[in-house]
């Protein structure tokens, strides 16, 4: 949120069931909090703004069929650019995250179990190219990837 805050929606809390799985919530939030992903979408946003803008002088003078396949062709690249750009920011929260879990003392291998009872959740979702977050599947495969680090931060207490 703006100014660093730190939000978790409510309907979280029974997906989430414990106080780890809580932290590597927590933990995924306060990172996107600290990569400051918020400034950087409002930077990539008014980039596109201004490329669209470019665009449509530079194709002011051509027929319209040719501008609007030039400014349509725009809309959907920079719409998959940003979307990808997204899934980076959340990989690399889910990477912080399962850190800063580990070293406030949450045992990090709780983010894959909170991340099978997401997926178990079921509910329509968009193909990843489609969408602003990681597949479930990969989100999985990427936290045990990242595990073997953030077992070196994890002192349980």
């Amino acid at each position: 949120m703006p100014g660093g805050k730190v939000v978790v929606y409510t309907g979280l809390l029974p997906v989430t069931q414990d106080e780890k799985s809580l932290a590597v919530v927590m933990g995924h939030e306060i990172a996107h909090a600290i990569a400051r992903h918020g400034n950087q979408r409002m930077s990539q946003g008014l980039l596109v703004q201004f490329g669209g803008a470019a665009l449509s002088v530079a194709v002011s003078q051509k027929p319209a069929v040719v501008q609007n396949l030039f400014l349509q062709s725009f809309g959907i690249g920079t719409t998959l650019g940003v979307l990808s750009y997204s899934r980076k920011h959340e990989t690399e929260a889910d990477k912080m995250g399962l850190m800063f879990a580990a070293m406030a003392g949450y045992d990090p291998e709780a983010a894959i179990a909170f991340w099978e009872r997401m997926a178990a959740g079921g509910g329509q979702k968009p193909p990843e190219l489609l969408s602003t977050h990681p597949s479930d599947e990969r989100r999985i495969a990427d936290l045990k990837k990242f595990m073997p680090e953030a077992k070196k931060y994890y002192k349980p207490q």
